[in-house]
């Protein structure tokens, strides 16, 4: 890659960047193209030359934001030490302990939400909600069947069911904290681990 790709690249990102924190505050009907360029410190024009509408860059913020908290989960995952119920704990509690850096941008989040049911843009962003909590199933899937596998759960278990349940658990979590800020959901995520792990040892 030449200097002036990693330049463009480096803008590029710069643009979404600042975009992800207009649209987190604001939402996506009420900012403007004006707005993300003060944000990011560049002219409207520039803006432009990278993305073709307000819609295109909104589609890009989307895959940037997924693809950011993918890698953050695996690499969390990659890391992972231990027998299959720790691990498991441990990814519950990282995804927990995230929510002190993700809460501002969790709007941004709904807003994706949203946008997935809305007729215009529902195929795209549904198609990559689809890919990313597939992913993610297949990766919780594997924690669950390495400790079938040990001897640590139960071998009777439909374990993509219980994967699928786990993540919503997790989601659902994330979302009472963003409607109540009393809510102690790391303490209820620790509490909940405890009681589907026992629930699946033998």
């Amino acid at each position: 890659m030449t200097n002036r790709d990693q330049q463009k690249n480096a803008r590029r990102t710069q643009i979404i960047e600042a975009a992800s924190t207009v649209f987190a505050i604001k939402g996506f009907a009420r900012t403007t193209i004006s707005e993300i360029a003060v944000q990011a410190g560049i002219g409207k024009g520039t803006i432009y030359e990278y993305f073709n509408s307000k819609e295109d860059l909104y589609f890009a913020v989307f895959d940037w934001f997924m693809a950011k908290t993918g890698a953050t989960v695996m690499v969390s995952i990659a890391t992972l030490k231990g027998s299959a119920a720790e691990k498991l704990k441990a990814v519950s509690a990282s995804l927990m302990n995230s929510w002190d850096e993700m809460q501002d941008v969790f709007a941004l989040f709904m807003e994706f939400w949203a946008a997935s049911a809305s007729p215009k843009t529902q195929p795209r962003f549904k198609q990559v909600f689809k890919q990313g909590y597939g992913e993610f199933r297949t990766i919780v899937a594997a924690l669950i069947h390495e400790g079938v596998e040990r001897g640590e759960f139960r071998a009777d278990m439909r374990v993509a069911s219980v994967a699928a349940a786990l993540i919503g658990t997790w989601d659902a979590l994330l979302l009472q904290a963003w409607f109540d800020s009393d809510f102690d959901h790391k303490t209820a995520a620790a509490e909940f681990m405890g009681v589907l792990i026992k629930g699946m040892q033998p």
